[in-house]
């Protein structure tokens, strides 16, 4: 049995088996369907997934350590979720941080001074091969240009919430929005190792 990995060894592993085939099943819109033939072992297995262009997102903090959260209408889940700007990475050299810093203006008009890395992820990885830059954003300005929103964007609601309540609202089940979550609790452990340090703890 191999030992399990500790500290920095503690890491995903990439992999690159042969792909002995690939069709595009779906051309959507936004994102395609493809079906990969791939030899994995002693044979070769057959995998459909969503063919992500990846994304970015911003967790958004105040000077009072509330995060700003945003609400829109999302048809697979029929919901209204509470969420954090975000984008597609659909521009041609567009570097994740610039379209952090876009969609932070198209969405809630805000600029930011202070721009940290905060986690990468994958989204869906049995399903689809999304990997989504998240970044902490602080010392706010309003955007130099209001943007017009359409569709679900059209009735987008902001709110400052206080990030101990985003993670309360997550441990309890209420707020269930993937990267919404993986910022929060990002964004939380990081204001506490500040926090920490700064008491000299």
């Amino acid at each position: 049995m191999p030992e399990t990995p500790t500290g920095a060894a503690l890491a995903d592993e990439p992999l690159d088996p042969t792909v002995i085939a690939s069709e595009l099943v779906y051309q959507g819109r936004v994102w395609d369907v493809r079906s990969d033939t791939v030899t994995y072992g002693d044979g070769t297995i057959v995998r459909q997934y969503v063919d992500h262009p990846g994304a970015a997102a911003v967790v958004v903090l105040d000077e009072d350590d509330r995060m700003l959260l945003i609400q829109q209408y999302r048809h697979p889940i029929r919901h209204r979720d509470w969420e954090i700007p975000a984008g597609l990475l659909d521009v041609d050299g567009e570097s994740p941080l610039e379209t952090a810093q876009r969609e932070l203006a198209e969405e809630v008009d805000l600029e930011a001074a202070t721009w940290e890395p905060l986690v990468r992820i994958f989204t869906t990885p049995g399903g689809n091969d999304e990997i989504v830059h998240l970044f902490l954003a602080r010392d706010l300005s309003p955007a130099g240009a209001v943007h017009a929103r359409e569709d679900e964007e059209a009735d987008i609601a902001l709110a400052w919430v206080a990030l101990d309540d985003v993670v309360a609202g997550i441990l309890a089940g209420r707020l269930r929005n993937g990267i919404m979550t993986v910022g929060a609790l990002a964004a939380a452990e990081r204001v506490r190792v500040a926090q920490a340090e700064a008491a000299g703890t």
